[in-house]
């Protein structure tokens, strides 16, 4: 039972290039197939979770996989959605510096501290769900992508989102000061 919440970060991993083919085959107004692979993205993503959590079976190698299966499910996700709204590139571009900062202090905390980062607080919690609930709107109503009025409404969902996302990445960062300050503290009580 350990092994199963690393299989389904694995699996959510191998669903990209799925709700890639899915997004851009489907010729339909609502991309079905795009919002169902994305929806059992989630899906194992909220369970590998709680079965790493009840078991104990959080592992190093899960702690990587799940991020990263998030990590790429998200991009891909609202690549596809940009390349179909070219409006709304510049979210791409704000994740995706969110996410580098995000990384780099994760590793500087961990080179510097050797501990693990500390798990996704509730802003960042809540910025994911945001961010999913805007994607599957977007892709639900894709057939209006034309449309001036959806057009306004993509572009004021996709802000909400990446304002939420960067209240996240301000709180990782206050998160990532204290843990820095702590270390130097420890060390300067040491020196003393």
């Amino acid at each position: 039972m350990k092994a199963v919440p690393n299989i389904l970060s694995i699996f959510r991993i191998c669903l990209v290039p799925v709700f890639i083919a899915a997004y851009f085959l489907d010729d339909r107004d609502i991309r079905f197939y795009a919002i169902l692979v994305f929806a059992i993205a989630g899906l194992s993503d909220i369970l590998d979770g709680y079965l790493a959590r009840r078991f104990k079976a959080q592992s190093k190698l899960g702690m990587l996989l799940d991020p990263l299966g998030d990590k790429l499910m998200t991009f891909t996700v609202l690549i596809c959605i940009a390349i179909s709204m070219p409006i709304i590139l510049w979210a791409v571009i704000i994740f995706f510096i969110k996410e580098v900062l995000m990384g780099i202090g994760g590793l500087v905390i961990h080179k510097k501290a050797h501990i693990e980062l500390p798990p996704a607080n509730i802003i960042g919690k809540i910025s994911t769900v945001v961010f999913s609930l805007v994607c599957l709107t977007l892709m639900l109503f894709s057939n209006l992508s034309n449309a001036d009025d959806f057009k306004s409404l993509a572009i004021i969902l996709v802000s909400f989102a990446t304002g939420l996302a960067l209240v996240a990445l301000a709180s990782y960062i206050v998160s990532y000061i204290k843990i820095m300050k702590s270390i130097v503290k420890s060390t300067d009580d040491n020196d003393d």
